[in-house]
């Protein structure tokens, strides 16, 4: 391995580390809207295959782990992997143990991380020899993923109505780019649809504020006040693994564990599913949010990386949530990766070891640190000094710019279309999941489910 190159990856974690450690802390932010926008600028700016992927591996790493802080802090959840966390965290707030439930996250992180890789890198290796024939079932794969995950939500009906019409929608919209011209036809515009998947919720409630009825009718709040324990200083003084107990400890790597095994699953379908499962066994309401808090924070890191790292290595194709997701930009991000040229074929396995353990293990020992030695200051920092909606508008208009960067100026327009019908299925029950699998099986629902 050349030192250069070496020296970059290193470049590349610390990188993540940085950027992702302060926008963890920034409350209310989507994953897949801060991660999937910036790796598919790396991978644009034309960085090697293998820095690309030691920079993926640690920013979800570090952003798994920090989302959770605030959530242990101030009660309001990092993103939409911390959501599940929420009720729990503010139980042990309430009985402050703040500082314990930032110790048990992270600890859980760290067994997440450690349970996962070795794991899905070995179920990489198993169903590599079967790529060919799932790739060639992938587009009826992707059909039946949709179906699946809208029977698992709570909204089973609203979801599985809304497969066909919401592909009609994607498919549409690109047969209008094809036949007036603005993308040749065998450019697939997908990234910037997906992107405006992502940020659908978040575009129909700035629109609802143009609206003056609407607007008025809102509920008026005092300034809120936020308050930190002056207890959780003391963070940075208990011993790793002082506040998680035996039982905790055990029932994170088995969780984590079965996880793998159903990477093509939602994330946050699993985290709850098995979350609150082994939490409800638990009598004592302490004991029962610890291990909630504890299990939680392991199960998001283990999906996160089985989700990305079983299908990169072993079929090179998304087919899991996370790889449809926030991973999209290491299987698809044209002209420098595409479905059929991507990470997976450009990367050897060893390569593929060698940046997912850097990464892994160095983002984990230096994101560990910083959460217990300083979360509670750099929450506060980010709370007082960095406002949300600069967050937001930043990452609204990066996904513009890479809306009009995939078909012009009409395809902002689109996005903005997406977003809206998007968006409002959202709010209605369709989960992000569901209309992802839904953006890669429109070309089937057309072609086959269509009848003249």
């Amino acid at each position: 391995m050349d030192i250069g190159l070496l020296f970059q990856m290193l470049l590349a974690v610390i990188g993540a580390i940085v950027l992702y450690t302060f926008i963890g802390f920034v409350p209310g932010t989507d994953e897949t809207s801060v991660l999937m926008p910036v790796t598919l600028a790396v991978v644009l700016a034309g960085v090697q295959p293998i820095v690309v992927l030691t920079f993926f591996i640690s920013a979800i790493t570090t952003l798994n782990l920090m989302n959770a802080i605030p959530t242990a802090l101030v009660g309001l959840p990092g993103g939409v992997m911390s959501t599940p966390m929420i009720e729990h965290a503010l139980y042990l707030k309430e009985r402050g143990l703040a500082a314990t439930s930032i110790k048990k996250m992270a600890t859980g992180s760290i067994i997440g991380t450690a349970v996962a890789i070795p794991v899905s890198l070995l179920l990489a290796n198993i169903l590599a020899p079967f790529s060919d024939s799932v790739k060639a079932y992938a587009p009826l794969l992707f059909v039946f993923g949709a179906i699946f995950l809208s029977l698992i939500g709570k909204n089973k009906l609203l979801a599985l109505i809304s497969i066909i019409p919401l592909g009609l929608l994607f498919q549409g919209l690109r047969y209008l780019y094809w036949g007036i011209g603005v993308v040749p036809k065998e450019k697939t515009v997908t990234v910037s649809f997906f992107l405006g998947i992502t940020i659908g919720p978040l575009l129909v409630a700035l629109l609802g504020l143009l609206n003056k009825q609407q607007r008025d009718a809102l509920p008026r709040h005092e300034k809120k006040q936020i308050k930190l324990s002056k207890s959780d200083e003391h963070q940075a003084s208990l011993h790793p693994f002082q506040t998680i107990t035996k039982k905790e400890a055990s029932t994170s790597i088995i969780v984590s564990l079965l996880s793998n095994f159903l990477f093509f699953l939602s994330p946050v379908g699993l985290t709850i599913l098995f979350g609150e499962a082994v939490a409800n066994k638990e009598k004592d309401p302490v004991k029962k949010a610890s291990m909630a808090i504890t299990s939680m924070s392991a199960l998001s890191h283990a999906t996160y990386l089985s989700g990305v790292i079983i299908p990169l290595i072993a079929l090179g194709i998304p087919l899991s949530p996370v790889a449809v997701g926030p991973a999209n930009a290491l299987f698809n991000a044209p002209p420098v990766f595409t479905l059929e040229h991507n990470l997976h074929h450009l990367l050897s396995r060893g390569e593929f070891v060698l940046a997912i353990l850097f990464a892994g293990i160095l983002a984990s020992a230096i994101t560990y640190f910083i959460a217990m030695k300083y979360a509670r200051q750099m929450t506060a920092f980010v709370l007082k000094k960095i406002p949300h909606e600069a967050i937001l508008g930043l990452f609204i208009g990066f996904i513009l710019l890479l809306a009009y960067m995939d078909a012009g100026l009409i395809n902002i327009f689109g996005v903005l279309l997406v977003g809206i019908v998007c968006g409002t299925l959202n709010k209605m029950g369709v989960n992000y999941g569901v209309q992802f699998m839904i953006l890669y099986a429109a070309p089937w629902i057309t072609t086959h489910l269509i009848f003249k």
